[in-house]
């Protein structure tokens, strides 16, 4: 894989965790329980954590390219 394609991949992956924690979430309320238990609540935040730790990666990736790329034109 070439740089950030793992993080690539991880995104994607936790993204999709993410959303059906977030819509098991909804479905536990919607069910009309008072409060759901604690893990339903709670559950889709380490795919969120994970989200934005790869997320900024990605993001400093980008710029790191785009500077190595200019320098490389100056120097070619």
């Amino acid at each position: 894989m070439n740089r950030g394609g793992w993080a690539r991949s991880v995104h994607r992956w936790t993204s999709i965790v993410f959303t059906l924690a977030v819509i098991g979430n909804f479905v536990a309320r919607g069910l009309g329980q008072a409060e759901p238990a604690a893990w339903i609540t709670y559950s889709p935040l380490p795919p969120l954590f994970l989200q934005l730790f790869t997320g900024l990666y990605l993001f400093a990736l980008h710029y790191a390219g785009r500077r190595r790329s200019a320098g490389q034109g100056a120097a070619g």
